[in-house]
Parts: structure tokens; sequence; C-alpha cells
């Protein structure tokens, strides 16, 4: 995306963790990041403490904003208006980087036409936040070298995500803040090992490394390899094959790791969608939710009781080292793979060890060309790292853009695809809570985590509560256009007047039961982060 393909796109950290600390301002938008990345978040505090600027721009009153120097509270989905008008301050008061702009970026023209439509005005009038709050963001951000911009899904999960990320991309090479020290464009990624799971080609148009389907070089690499002949057109995102499902297009499903009854969006019709298979295999370490509507379920073992690799959100590629022998009938989820495989007479499946698998990945993956686990025995690499001389990258883009130059991109404002109304008057936005993980597969059968947080609670301001006759700890319904559930009520001043928020963690209250599918047209990402309900006692 915006040119910066191999970090961008494929949702990786430009800079190592390590190198927030050194950053002169932090921007940290869509991300709660001390309950969803506690750890990075120790990062942004050290800086803080160092004299670092901090801006967080959320909707909610999180825990970074009590140690922000400003909190651009905007309203849900209006964060393309808020940056692009960022970037109108950095051109009207010529404080972009004009030789990096020059000599490593292309498109400047067109963007600089697109901002027009963002002066600070109609900026502050869709974000709801003062014009004088958002041009000091953006002097900050300018001005205060090196600068750094964290963020995660409350920016991806939107039916305009890939246009909120290029504007973020736009806004860093305006700046000059690419290639260099605690600088960079950082996603933070949500679970221990996505990052991995997307460099091994886990995604519908690329092979591992992020080589395109499409590509005739890659696709003839990866046949020769692995002794095949694979099409040229990529395949479904996960939304559209469950839509495929319930078509009867796609009659079987293989699924791995996933409880999307509880963390897919407009949760009925997944389940729906799964009911008209004709075969579902689900591959899991616990009886989730998903799993209760399997034809088999198959039994993995979990990250204590197997031997491999993760790769974290800064492309630190980690040997992982088994502590326990797997459990019951329990196996490695590559053991289970290679087995069905070779009983469906696939050939190439006879590994005897991981190892043996990474070296077949460092045949096919480029960016993993020089990672051994002799290598990681005692020491970590990041990606890119082309071969066994290779230091492995820090830093991406330090003297360039793999696609030439970084393209800035014109954009334009377009509203989240459900707006309040009389009927459903509140805007509902989902995250993460500390206590508890995703779905709860894991945390959930944790008696202490249970202790701090065992059920759901609808955060609503104290405004729209009194409003509605809700007080403190009542139980309360709320309703979408897709589904109705019932929690009890937190009233706080977190969540902005005529917003609540939920997280996903809790099977008794399904909260994407209510949320929109709507999807990005490019990503395909569904609004997770906007959806208009009502809450009622």
């Amino acid at each position: 995306m915006a040119g910066l393909a191999t970090s961008f796109g494929s949702g990786a950290m430009t800079n190592p963790i390590r190198e927030i600390a050194g950053a002169g301002c932090i921007l940290a938008i869509g991300t709660n990041t001390t309950e969803d990345h506690p750890i990075i978040a120790l990062e942004v505090r050290r800086a803080v403490n160092q004299g670092a600027k901090l801006i967080v721009a959320d909707p909610r009153e999180i825990g970074l904003c009590r140690m922000a120097h400003i909190w651009l509270r905007q309203r849900p989905g209006t964060d393309v208006a808020l940056l692009m008008g960022m970037a109108r301050v950095i051109v009207d008061e010529d404080l972009l980087d004009k030789a990096f702009i020059e000599e490593r970026c292309e498109g400047f023209t067109e963007f600089l036409n697109s901002l027009r439509a963002f002066d600070l005005d109609r900026v502050s009038e869709i974000t709801g936040v003062p014009s004088a709050m958002i041009a000091e963001a953006a002097r900050v951000y300018a001005t205060s070298e090196p600068s750094t911009i964290l963020y995660a899904m409350g920016i991806t999960q939107h039916s305009h995500g890939t246009d909120n990320v290029l504007a973020i991309a736009n806004l860093a090479m305006l700046t000059g803040n690419v290639g260099k020290p605690s600088s960079g464009v950082n996603p933070l990624r949500g679970q221990n090992n996505v990052q991995g799971a997307c460099d091994m080609g886990a995604l519908p148009d690329v092979y591992t490394g992020y080589q395109r389907v499409a590509s005739e070089d890659a696709r003839a690499n990866v046949n020769a390899s692995w002794g095949a002949s694979l099409p040229a057109e990529p395949g479904m995102v996960l939304t559209e094959m469950f839509h495929a499902m319930e078509e009867g297009k796609v009659k079987a499903v293989y699924l791995m790791g996933e409880n999307p009854v509880l963390s897919d969006p407009d949760a009925s019709h997944v389940e729906e969608a799964l009911k008209k298979l004709e075969f579902l295999v689900v591959q899991d370490i616990f009886l989730t939710e998903t799993a209760r509507f399997a034809d088999v379920v198959l039994p993995g073992a979990s990250f204590a009781e197997k031997d491999g690799t993760f790769t974290n959100t800064e492309r630190r590629v980690q040997r992982v080292r088994k502590a326990i022998e797997p459990v019951g009938d329990s196996k490695a989820d590559w053991q289970i793979i290679c087995e069905v495989a070779r009983k469906m007479g696939a050939k190439g499946f006879d590994f005897a060890s991981p190892s043996e698998i990474m070296e077949e990945i460092a045949k096919v993956t480029p960016s993993y060309g020089g990672i051994t686990y002799a290598r990681l025995e005692s020491d970590s690499l990041q990606w890119p790292c082309l071969n066994v001389d290779h230091p492995g990258t820090e830093c991406l883009h330090a003297d360039g853009f793999a696609r030439g130059k970084g393209k800035l991109t014109p954009l334009e404002y377009k509203p989240s695809q459900e707006q309040p109304d009389d009927e459903y008057p509140l805007i509902l936005t989902t995250g993460r809570n500390l206590y508890q993980f995703h779905t709860g597969t894991m945390t959930r059968k944790s008696k202490g985590l249970n202790e701090m947080k065992g059920e759901e609670e609808v955060e609503i301001n104290p405004q729209d509560a009194e409003a509605l006759g809700i007080a403190d700890g009542d139980r309360v319904q709320v309703a979408s256009r897709r589904g109705k559930v019932t929690a009890k009520a937190k009233v706080t001043k977190s969540s902005a007047k005529g917003m609540v928020f939920m997280t996903f963690h809790f099977a008794e209250t399904p909260t994407n039961l209510l949320t929109n599918p709507a999807q990005d047209p490019v990503a395909k990402i569904p609004e997770l982060k906007v959806c208009a309900v009502r809450v009622e006692k």
C-alpha cells in the first residue's frame, strides 16, 4: 500500500519495537496499546519518560490518553478526515520534508489537490475534534523528529480501512518519517503468530513472502518446488467464503485455530453458513463454539507442546521449543496436516521435523531465504533475511521502497456504512480487554482471569445512560439490525456521548451478532468497529 508494500501491505512494523523508546513523537491511532499490546506500551511509556510527545487519536478514553500530550477524540470512522486534515496543516505551514518527497515519492501534485477538500473547519465538523487541536497535533508530529506511528485494528476494521492505512502512509512520507531509526509506520498485530501466518501465504492472493499469485515468475518458482500446477487467480477471503458456503458453492471447510462463530461479524450468518456445509473439520486445542458445528474435530497441540517458530509484529522470527509432550491424542498442527495430506495421496508431505519445513520455506520464500534453525538457536532474525550471510533487516525502506518510489495517495472522506438513526441512535465500537483474549478459547479457562473480568460489559456514557434510565450495573439489551445480546451496563466517561463499547470475549454475550459485515472494497476486511445500535434497560 502507498508504495510501501513490503511492510504496509503485509501489516508488519517497519521498525523494531525497541526503537519506539527513541522516538521524538509517537502518534498512536486505533490502538489500545496498554491493554492489547502491554509490552509495546512499556516502550511508549519509556519514550514519554524520555521526553517524547505522545499524540493519541481514539474515540475512547483509553489508558494511553492518561500519558498523552494531545488526545484527539475523533468520532468513530472519521480517521481519513483527521489524518488528511493533519496533512493539510503540514503542507500549508511548510512543515513537509521536501527533499524526501522529491527523491523518494511520486504523486505529490495529485495528493496536494486532494487536500483542498480537507480544510480544518470541515475536518473538525466531520471528526468532532477542534481545529486548533488538529493543527497542534500536525505541528508536533511534523517537527518532533523522529516521529513514529502505531496503529492496530481500530484503523483497519472499517469499510474504508485501506484508505485509513494509506492516509497514515501519506503522513509518514510527507514528513520523511520512513526508513530511519525510531520512525516509520508500525501496525501492531493482534495475535502471536498472525504475522507468520501471513508470511507463509495464509492469504488468498499471495504465496509465501507476499509473492503474488498473479505473478508468472512466482508461480513458476512455487510450482517447480512443489511439483504442482497452481491457479493464476486469487482465492476467496474469509468473508467471501461464508457467502459461498451459504450459496452451496463451498461444500467442505478445514478450519484451524479460528473461532468465527464468536470473532466474525454478523455471527448468526456465520452459523447459518456453517450449517449448510456438507463437511466441516475443526482443528483446535479446545472444543470451541465453532467446533460444535464440526463433523470431525482434530486435537491440535498448544504452543507449549510443539517445536517451531513464531514471527511477531516486528517481523522477528523466533524459535518455539517444546516444554511438555502433547496431552492425550493431540499432535502438532504440522503433523496433523502432513498425515491428512498423505492419506489423501499428496506428495511432498514427508517432513520429519519443523526444521525440515523451514528448509523448504527458505527455498521458496526470498524474504526468509537466510533463516535456518541453526541460526535461530542462539538468536532471532528479522525478515527480509535473504541468505545465510545476511544479518536480517531491522528497519525497512532505509535505501528505498519495494516499488521504487513511494506513492502519495489522493483520498476522500467516506462515512462508515452504518450511521445512527432514530431506531438505532448509538454507535457500537468493539475491542479487547486486558484480562481476556480474543474469543476466550484459552483465557476463559483461567480462574484467575475470569475473576478479573468474567462477563461482558457495555460501556455507556453517563449522559446517554441518564437519558435511557440506565444505572451502573443494570442488565441491558443491545440490539442492531442483525441481532440482540444482553450484558451488564458500565456507566463511564471512557465512552463518548453517542457511543458504546463492547468486547467479543464472551460466548454468553456474542457481541458479533450485532456487528456489520460491510467490507472494505480492497482488503475485504469487515467493518467491525462501527455499527448502529440501541440500548434498553
